[in-house]
Order: C-alpha cells, then sequence, then structure tokens
C-alpha cells in the first residue's frame, strides 16, 4: 500500500479572502461575491469579544430567492453562520475534509496567528489535491 503525502490546508487553500461588514446587505454582498470571484465572505467582529462569521451563496439563496425577501433589505448578520469554524494552515487535507463532511459545511477558512490567509472548498479539495491525479 502506498503511503499518503501530507498535504497542509495552506497548500490548497484559495488565498482570495473577502472580509465584510455584517450591515452590508444580500444585494452588496452579491456583487462583492461577482467582483471578487468567491463563493464566501468572511462577516468582520462586531466588537473584541464578538465572534468572526461567513456568509455562503446557500444563505443567499435561502434568505433572498427563497423567502422572496428584497436584497437590499437582508443585512447578512441575520443570514451569517457564526461562530466561525476555521483550519490551522498546517492541518492536514485529510481532517479538514473530514471536518466539512461531518460538520456539513462547504466552506472553511484557513488561519494562522489569528490571521485569515485563505479559505478552502469542497471544490479545492478535490480539484487541487493531487489525490485524483494519476
Amino acid at each position: 500500500m502506498e503511503k499518503r503525502r501530507y498535504i497542509p490546508a495552506k497548500e490548497i487553500m484559495d488565498t482570495n479572502v473577502v472580509m465584510v461588514d455584517g450591515m452590508a446587505t444580500a444585494a452588496e454582498a452579491v456583487r462583492l461575491l461577482k467582483e471578487r470571484k468567491v463563493d464566501a465572505l468572511i462577516v468582520e467582529k462586531r466588537h473584541e469579544f464578538d465572534a468572526y462569521g461567513i456568509v455562503v451563496m446557500q444563505d443567499l439563496l435561502e434568505a433572498v430567492i427563497i423567502a422572496g425577501r428584497n436584497p437590499a433589505e437582508v443585512n447578512l448578520f441575520e443570514i451569517m453562520s457564526k461562530p466561525l469554524i476555521t483550519v490551522s494552515s498546517t492541518l492536514d487535507i485529510k481532517y479538514v475534509a473530514k471536518l466539512m463532511v461531518d460538520v456539513g459545511i462547504k466552506q472553511v477558512p484557513v488561519e494562522e496567528g489569528g490571521k485569515y490567509l485563505g479559505i478552502i472548498s469542497i471544490r479545492s479539495l478535490v480539484l487541487n489535491s493531487d489525490r485524483f491525479t494519476t
């Protein structure tokens, strides 16, 4: 049996991290997602004892399209997931993948020393890892 190579999260993450204020609207979020070509936004803390949040495409789909709400009237703090689940930049992608499946999340920010370096998505785990190359 071939020994599997250790691949740290930082090796396959997307480094395009976009931070946003929780008061931003769903309409502003979609504009940012398009402009920055990302699938998730990290919602900033309101104060030092607060937690970061995240808004992903599914949140926007549920809060605006399914709920029939005006995107200009939906604030991100209403629809974000919080607290934000993150992984260390050195965590092996095997464990990143397991966490994402076990918790049911599609994107997870990668942090190092309290700073967000990137985001790993299910897409990046499959397409950016060498597990599927022959």
